[in-house]
């Protein structure tokens, strides 16, 4: 597919290459296949256990240079798309999920190449705060509150550290891009409030609710405009690096390798 397809501005685009600037702003990354299997491997039978019973199994969605995807990590993104503060109402395909996670998974194997500082506490719970604050639907759960984020957060399937997690490595995955296409980037307080008024107020509005203030969501507001200013780099970036690697995506019973 054309690498230029992802350049909708629609989190949930058709191409190859799933549309990172939106998608990035929210979208967590996948566990490794071999810490899914250590924390959800089938627990030895019991003595007097039947030796008929079912074990339900994970498969492996896709192979990107050696690294597994694995269904449950495409489960895990869909129901992810609950974070995205202006999702668009169209569930993303399996595919297109699918090509999503290979896109990060290949962006993760680079930040290998080039390992970044730790992020503090702090920044991570500064970026949480925020996107409470962004979610349309969360203000109908009062995620102002410790007690509606977390009820808001466990709807979703997911506990708060499990998020917490998620969102640190998204972040960290957003510092190593800006650092790599960011240089001569420049947005404006014009290009913020475009986007306030044009994507965000609507958004708040269509769930009936009352947007914040833009003074109190400008840093997050900034983080997105310039998540899409990256956009066409970022592009040709992964394009290369597919084409230089090695991608197989498994149809729904196929077996791995």
């Amino acid at each position: 597919m054309s690498a230029t397809e992802h350049k909708s501005a629609n989190v949930t685009g058709g191409g190859s290459l799933a549309p990172l600037a939106i998608t990035l702003t929210l979208a967590m990354l996948p566990w490794p296949a071999h810490a899914w299997q250590a924390t959800h491997a089938p627990a030895p039978a019991q003595a007097g256990s039947s030796t008929g019973a079912r074990v339900s199994l994970d498969r492996v969605a896709a192979i990107v240079n050696g690294d597994l995807i694995l269904q449950s990590d495409v489960e895990a993104e869909q129901r992810l798309a609950a974070f995205q503060p202006f999702n668009d109402p169209k569930p993303a395909s399996r595919d297109e999920l699918i090509e999503r996670l290979i896109d990060r998974t290949i962006i993760l194997q680079q930040m290998a190449l080039q390992p970044q500082t730790a992020l503090s506490d702090a920044d991570v719970d500064a970026e949480l705060s925020t996107l409470r604050k962004t979610i349309p639907k969360c203000a109908a759960s009062h995620c102002e509150t410790d007690a509606g984020w977390e009820k808001f957060v466990a709807d979703q399937g997911f506990t708060t550290q499990e998020l917490r997690d998620r969102w640190r490595q998204r972040m960290q995955v957003l510092r190593f891009i800006e650092e790599r296409f960011r240089m001569g980037i420049t947005i404006s307080q014009q290009d913020i409030d475009d986007y306030y008024q044009k994507t965000m107020i609507p958004a708040y509005h269509k769930e009936g609710m009352t947007p914040p203030a833009e003074a109190t969501v400008a840093d997050r507001l900034q983080e997105i405009v310039l998540q899409q200013r990256v956009n066409s780099l970022l592009d040709d970036w992964l394009t290369s690096l597919r084409a230089q690697g090695t991608v197989r995506i498994l149809k729904p019973g196929e077996e791995a390798p």
